[in-house]
């Protein structure tokens, strides 16, 4: 299929970029080096991209150190797990310390009650009122201690309560961060692919219609190559706030990969997606770009965008085929307008790949 054929040839361009950069700098050609400028070509990685140009307009070259540096930084897989295992560490040592404090509180309480039993025999066989009082002080001054006791415990806990909460917030933004694309802020592939197989499996439960936008920047390569990747990331920001600003509800929005945007739209038949799909072209196009160093306007951005909607014993691998082939076919069509599967423009047939 046309989409195949396109992201062969767009990891292709990124892999001569990547090869490029390693030849021009004099790098060994290793694999931690090609995974750096691999993504440095992608853009996927805004922060990456940063350091590597302040580096270079610093001292013009890297050094094995440099590059251990941003792999370890930016790239390293274990990073997210190293954060995971240290709040779990976090949280297992706030147990412990909690099942520690129980321990000693519960051995205060049995230590209590040994001493409400022995002043309770005490107190059945006094016979004077010294004695009576004696008794009577020592309890009140054993009850206290057991009250204090019980007052640090309430207080751990409540500590240990907010510490736990404080860690499920950290946990939870790892989670989100780790299903966010960096650069755009949307979804990325990973929770595209969890987001669209539910939809799926909730529209066969509710009977509703589920349409998909599948959308590509026309001409993004040209960007890069004439402007530079800063603006190519700015051109990725502009439709990533535009998508953003456009769904609502139970809509959901990612950055598929490179250039490419996906939109699920559950509970929206086709005539509705594609109304939404012209709508998000229009607002992208009427946005002007303008260059941030210089002030230069570079244009407008077009995108072309094909509509797909679920049909019976569809999978979400038939959905997404599906609104590829229209994107594509809204490529060959001239770009910059919505093919849905309905129109002349689609065919099922396998696709040429358009730029």
């Amino acid at each position: 299929m046309a989409a195949k054929q396109d992201d062969h040839d767009r990891t292709m361009a990124y892999a001569e970029v990547a090869l490029s950069q390693i030849k021009t700098l004099r790098q060994g050609a290793v694999p931690r080096n090609y995974e750096i400028w691999y993504v440095y070509a992608t853009g996927y990685n805004p922060e990456l991209n940063k350091a590597i140009n302040d580096t270079l307009a610093e001292r013009g070259s890297l050094t094995d150190a440099d590059l251990d540096q941003l792999h370890d930084t930016y790239l390293s897989h274990g990073r997210t797990t190293d954060r995971i295992d240290r709040i779990g560490a976090r949280v297992a040592n706030e147990i412990d310390d909690i099942m520690a404090l129980l321990a000693e509180t519960l051995g205060s309480t049995a230590s209590f009650g040994d001493d409400l039993r022995g002043e309770s025999q005490k107190l059945s066989l006094a016979t004077d009122h010294d004695q009576i009082k004696a008794i009577v002080e020592r309890l009140v001054v054993t009850t206290r201690e057991m009250q204090q006791a019980n007052s640090a415990l309430e207080e751990r806990l409540s500590t240990s309560k907010q510490e736990i909460a404080n860690l499920q917030v950290s946990l939870d933004a790892i989670r989100a961060e780790s299903l966010t694309d960096p650069l755009t802020g949307l979804g990325n592939r990973k929770l595209f692919d969890r987001t669209v197989q539910e939809a799926i499996r909730n529209a066969g439960t509710s009977q509703q219609p589920l349409s998909l936008l599948m959308m590509d920047i026309d001409h993004f390569k040209s960007f890069n190559d004439t402007y530079g990747h800063l603006t190519g990331d700015q051109v990725l920001r502009l439709v990533g706030l535009t998508l953003k600003q456009s769904i609502k509800g139970q809509d959901f929005t990612a950055r598929y990969g490179g250039e490419e945007f996906a939109v699920v739209l559950p509970n929206t038949p086709m005539r509705q997606a594609i109304i939404v799909a012209d709508n998000i072209r229009r607002l992208v196009m009427s946005k002007e770009l303008k260059k941030k160093s210089t002030g230069e306007i570079l244009g407008r951005v077009t995108l072309s965008a094909g509509v797909s909607t679920l049909k019976p014993n569809d999978d979400a691998e038939a959905l997404i085929e599906r609104a590829d082939a229209c994107l594509y076919a809204a490529k060959r069509s001239g770009r910059n307008r919505v093919i849905c599967e309905t129109d002349p423009e689609f065919s099922g047939v396998t696709q040429a790949a358009v730029a």
